[in-house]
């Protein structure tokens, strides 16, 4: 093993060179020069493989995914290996927020059902975790509603907010990947569920909202909406059993909780009436400033009668800094830290580095 990592690591610029330039050809050539370095036994290894999706190389992916070119010698990717950190070539598509790539993985036979698994990483994750995670970790979504506790008192504000920022340009990315692996996902409806009942909110916001056509499909909407009513009534049943003056601070946890499912009701009925509305702006407007998206999703809202009543949102209150501003060099993800911690990088070459 220690042999292989090694190997590899002397091709490592070579690599990179070639997956920065996505040429399946450019993959041929070194393939058959150093061969030894990027197959074991008859497949490419897990971390040849994962550093190709990492850098989003399409072409080279279909081509190892593939194994059909002649000189590969039958040779081809596993796309449902276990890499030695415990995930799965699914779970870096998810990290590395491409959809198109997490299209090619299903399309040759990955799973999305598949847990990540092991010491040095979270355990039990699914990609479309890693996918949700991570698009809850976007600065405008941490700068915005992380400090924002007002859900928690009752202010439906912070739905409309949260509604907003989803439909920013930048966001679109982690949209699409999440709805992708959604549609592949088994149980995605206890998923959201999982995510209500918990209190979290943004998690279920990036899920509905990104999956709501395939949560109609489902029958869903009306799934969720049953089961936060069997919630309420059964937080309320429980509230009149007990004795007043009593139990103050479960009291006080059973206002906090319905509180949260009547804002979560509301966010629903949203996306139930307006999702589509709001899905076709974001697929044809990508590159509109943020004022043109804070006045068309009003309109949405107000045209489906989902809108705010009183003060509408205020672009000053709202700290997004726009798309076509450039990134400081020590920036390496605008979305912030990334679940993995960039797992595929940092720990491999730090075990190249430690070789004996």
């Amino acid at each position: 093993m220690g042999e292989r990592r090694t190997k590899f690591y002397k091709i490592f610029d070579r690599f990179m060179t070639t997956l920065e330039k996505d040429s399946a050809l450019g993959f041929l050539r070194l393939f058959d020069k150093y061969r030894q370095h990027l197959v074991y036994g008859y497949v490419i290894t897990p971390q040849s493989f994962n550093l190709i999706i990492a850098m989003n190389a399409l072409c080279c992916a279909k081509f190892v995914l593939k194994g059909k070119a002649p000189r590969l010698c039958g040779m081809r990717a596993n796309p449902n290996y276990i890499t030695n950190f415990g995930f799965f070539p699914l779970h870096q598509a998810a990290e590395s927020f491409s959809a198109d790539m997490v299209e090619v993985l299903l399309q040759h036979g990955a799973l999305a059902n598949l847990r990540t698994s092991g010491n040095i990483i979270i355990e039990g994750l699914l990609p479309l975790h890693v996918a949700i995670e991570n698009t809850c970790q976007h600065k405008y979504l941490e700068d915005n509603l992380l400090a924002d506790q007002n859900y928690m008192k009752g202010n439906v504000e912070y739905i409309y907010k949260l509604i907003y920022l989803l439909c920013l340009p930048e966001m679109k990315i982690f949209l699409d990947t999440t709805r992708v692996l959604a549609s592949h996902t088994d149980n995605v409806v206890d998923e959201l569920w999982d995510c209500i009942k918990h209190g979290k909110l943004v998690p279920a916001a990036i899920l509905l909202f990104a999956a709501h056509r395939h949560f109609r499909k489902l029958n869903g909407f009306d799934t969720i909406k049953t089961l936060i009513e069997d919630s309420v009534f059964d937080l309320e049943r429980e509230g009149c059993g007990l004795k007043s003056g009593k139990n103050t601070k479960a009291a006080k946890q059973r206002k906090e909780k319905k509180v949260q499912f009547s804002n979560t009701l509301v966010l629903v009925r949203i996306i139930l009436k307006a999702g589509d509305a709001l899905d076709e702006y974001i697929q044809t407007h990508s590159k509109a400033s943020h004022e043109e998206v804070l006045a068309k999703v009003s309109e949405v809202l107000q045209n489906y009668d989902v809108g705010p009543s009183g003060k509408v949102i205020c672009i000053e209150d709202l700290v997004c800094r726009p798309y076509a501003c450039p990134l400081p060099d020590n920036v390496l993800h605008e979305h912030g830290a990334c679940l993995f911690q960039n797992l595929v990088f940092l720990c491999f070459c730090n075990n190249l580095q430690n070789e004996p």
